[in-house]
């Protein structure tokens, strides 16, 4: 029983991980596409490539856009972080 508590204590903190990175990846493209990038730089299009299905869908449910500005990144991020901290908390109670 220890060794799949233990288990299971690794494969959220691999997740954990996943999570931040992508964080950091969704970040990456709100900063970018605030200065007008290259679209045929491929760091330009891996961030877009990597972000652009999880933003549609927020799109389609949550109409963000207000004045130009599109929100649905911040919509993301928030999420992100919500389910990461459900994770930790999880974590937590199993360790």
């Amino acid at each position: 029983m220890a060794i799949l508590n233990d288990l299971l204590i690794v494969f959220g903190q691999m997740v954990l991980m996943l999570l931040q990175v992508y964080i950091f990846i969704v970040v990456a493209r709100a900063v970018i596409s605030w200065v007008g990038p290259d679209p045929y730089n491929p760091i330009v299009r891996f961030l877009y490539n990597a972000t652009d299905p999880v933003l549609q869908r927020i799109r389609r449910v949550l109409p963000l856009q207000f004045s130009g500005f599109d929100l649905s990144p911040l919509a993301l991020l928030f999420s992100l972080y919500f389910v990461q901290r459900l994770i930790q908390r999880l974590l937590l109670h199993l360790g």
